[in-house]
């Protein structure tokens, strides 16, 4: 790791996190986002959301809606509509503390 200099290690982690993004929204539409934070304590949302608040640490104003549509490749709305499926009471509830125990808000989705 010491050849690697900071500049190529930031362009290895960007690679690695556009592949995960095409992996999640082109390989794995299956996955809902729901499962994956029970499972993980993150989803799609929460990949927008780094990429805003990264956005906005660097002064980029970027909205909710506009970091979704950047991560989404469409409307958030029309993603949901194309691949979600409606979740489960005993989804909604294991996210509910999912989403307390991992982003430590009230739920903003």
């Amino acid at each position: 790791m010491d050849q690697i200099d900071a500049k190529t290690m930031i362009e290895l982690e960007a690679a690695a996190f556009r592949t995960l993004r095409a992996h999640l929204m082109e390989k794995r539409t299956d996955v809902q986002n729901i499962d994956m934070m029970n499972l993980a304590g993150f989803c799609r949302n929460c990949l927008s959301r780094w990429v805003q608040e990264a956005a906005q640490e660097r002064g980029i104003e970027m909205s909710k809606d506009a970091a979704r549509e950047l991560y989404y490749g469409m409307p958030y709305e029309d993603w949901k509509a194309q691949t979600q499926t409606e979740a489960s009471a005993e989804q909604h509830a294991a996210f509910k503390t999912a989403f307390a125990e991992n982003v430590g808000e009230a739920d903003k989705s």
